[in-house]
């Protein structure tokens, strides 16, 4: 069973880290105030500023960052402040045991998309593929429905994706249940071969990118049905895949490529969901429980916190 951390409450401590790329300091101050205007009191980790070319410091300072706020009782939760490049570098380095003994809520996605898979695998833990504070929280337009999701990490319940909030495409029809497991297409093929290769065996598979033309995409997917991982998923929500139109005038195009392996999937699949690098970004639970209906066309997913 997956274990699912304590909901917020107004008055908590909650840490920022980066573990992959620098954020942008101006949108983060921003979206330190809007943390403040839930209620939360901050607290920034020790490396969150320093520069390393395209990452926030060395490897050994985000990984102490993450070390530190997940053995700091007085931290909630932890937001990571950007992605980018550079989680994959630390994986190898975490004690999971000490994520395991202080179970708390992460949040992020695009490249933290390797630290959910890790702390996913070793610890059970429920972490929340969600907004980045400095990419999209800090932002002038961020929007509404992404800022409104963070009330699931104060009151538990039960969260359904429907066309309320988005068009929805069936791909292929029928329903399924299991864990929500993936996030970015990249980050889960990067994990493949590795010791933290992506478990999506009898789960809802969810995956998204930017800035992939339609043949990176089909060279992923493809990698993701040769390993076995697309027809061992019970089902498969497609994210948003922002700014991957084709640069060259002959191509597929990306619902041509995403169509063909859903088809080869062959499992209950639905396309469309503002998941990703998009606004509004909807904040899910990775290893909640989900069920998927493609002929209801809707994502039913339980309480990521207790």
């Amino acid at each position: 069973m997956p274990i699912k951390p304590n909901r917020l409450q107004k008055g908590d401590t909650v840490g920022v880290i980066a573990p992959a790329s620098p954020p942008n300091p101006e949108n983060l101050k921003k979206s330190l105030l809007f943390l403040e205007e839930l209620g939360l009191k901050v607290k920034i980790g020790q490396h969150v500023e320093r520069l390393n070319g395209y990452l926030a410091g060395s490897d050994e300072e985000r990984l102490q960052d993450v070390h530190d706020m997940f053995l700091d009782r007085e931290i909630k939760a932890i937001f990571c402040a950007c992605g980018g490049y550079g989680t994959g570098r630390i994986a190898a380095g975490i004690d999971f045991n000490i994520i395991k003994e202080n179970p708390k809520i992460f949040w992020g996605y695009s490249d933290i998309t390797f630290l959910h898979n890790a702390i996913n695998q070793q610890t059970g833990l429920v972490t929340f593929h969600g907004p980045m504070l400095s990419s999209d929280i800090g932002k002038e337009d961020a929007d509404p429905l992404t800022k409104q999701l963070f009330s699931q990490l104060f009151v538990p319940g039960d969260f359904t994706y429907t066309e309320d909030i988005s068009p929805l495409t069936s791909i292929i029809s029928g329903k399924a249940r299991g864990q929500l497991a993936g996030g970015n297409l990249t980050l889960l093929c990067s994990t493949l071969g590795t010791r933290y290769e992506v478990d999506v065996k009898g789960k809802i598979l969810l995956i998204e990118d930017i800035n992939e033309e339609p043949r990176n995409v089909d060279r992923m997917l493809n990698q993701l049905l040769m390993s076995g991982k697309l027809r061992e998923a019970a089902g498969i929500a497609v994210g948003d895949f922002n700014q991957c139109e084709p640069e060259r005038e002959q191509s597929l195009t990306l619902d041509e490529v995403i169509d063909h392996y859903i088809a080869l999937a062959n499992v209950p699949a639905i396309k469309g969901f503002k998941i990703g690098h998009c606004s509004p970004n909807v904040s899910v639970p990775l290893g909640a429980y989900a069920v998927i209906d493609a002929d209801e066309k809707k994502l039913a997913i339980e309480s990521g916190v207790l």
